[in-house]
């Protein structure tokens, strides 16, 4: 069932990132990077070959390194989101191609194809896949240099928006560019919103009802700290355990439940390794 979910999500994701290409982003001449910036450049410069024989060409070599580097499972997804982005955007560009820009505005193509693309690549980045390309560049640099996947995605980026500026014009090279680190930033928060966690602290006197229903309702793990009350100088224990959002709406309510004057404290957490939680 997880690996169902993984492609399932892959694919939601791929949809998505072809949908900001295709509508916003080509019909605007705006190569913001990755492989697909670099194959219009070079179709730009050579059309006696198509992109999608650069693509071909580019990804083969790219989808070696990302086998080597990252390990055979994340090669086997990556290769499953690049043929389907490159299916996805056949069928609209065969069927819903568009005749221009949907907006008349350059930046609002931009801005609105980033958008898209973004949370698409950070679905998609989310499950340890690609979509391909520099994407795999990206992957290979967080995985060794720890460096953000949005700013490592910036990174392997720049050169091609370089070519893109000499190529299309130092106005749309700008425009590409800011696209980018627009870019960069969506899928980091993109993924962020989908790995935060909470880290719940409670104060109650049912608190072995609380951490009976964390460990065996909830199946996490739970720490007890024994304090001691300012006020009443009386000693209590402070229940403490991280977990998802959609589990502490569970405990949440439970506590409700049992022990109306609990007192409970929250703060998100960005990451969370070890047992329980499982690490892409």
């Amino acid at each position: 069932m997880r690996i169902f979910k993984d492609y399932l999500m892959t694919t939601v994701g791929v949809i998505i990132v072809a949908m900001g290409i295709c509508f916003f982003l080509i019909p605007a001449d705006l190569a913001t990077g990755g492989i697909t910036g670099l194959a219009m450049v070079i179709n730009h410069l050579i059309p006696s070959i198509s992109i999608g024989i650069i693509l071909l060409f580019l990804n083969i070599v790219l989808f070696v390194v990302g086998f080597l580097a990252i390990g055979p499972q994340f090669g086997a997804k990556t290769i499953y989101a690049s043929f389907l982005l490159t299916g996805v955007i056949y069928i609209f560009d065969t069927f819903l191609k568009p005749a221009g820009p949907l907006a008349d505005d350059l930046l609002v193509n931009l801005i609105v194809g980033i958008l898209i693309q973004g949370v698409g690549l950070g679905i998609v980045f989310n499950q340890n896949a690609s979509t391909g390309g520099t994407d795999i560049i990206a992957k290979v640099l967080n995985k060794f240099l720890h460096i953000d996947i949005g700013k490592s995605l910036l990174m392997a980026d720049f050169v091609v928006v370089m070519l893109a500026g000499f190529s299309f014009g130092l106005n749309l090279g700008i425009y590409a560019f800011l696209g980018i680190i627009f870019n960069g930033i969506i899928i980091d928060n993109v993924i962020e919103g989908f790995n935060v966690k909470v880290n719940v602290s409670i104060i109650s006197k049912h608190s072995d009802a609380i951490q009976k229903y964390i460990v065996e309702t909830l199946e996490r793990g739970a720490t007890i700290y024994t304090a001691k009350g300012a006020y009443t100088m009386a000693n209590k224990e402070i229940v403490t355990s991280v977990m998802d959002k959609k589990e502490f709406i569970k405990l949440k309510t439970f506590i409700k439940q049992i022990d109306p004057d609990a007192f409970v404290m929250t703060s998100n957490v960005r990451e969370v390794l070890g047992e329980g939680f499982i690490v892409n």
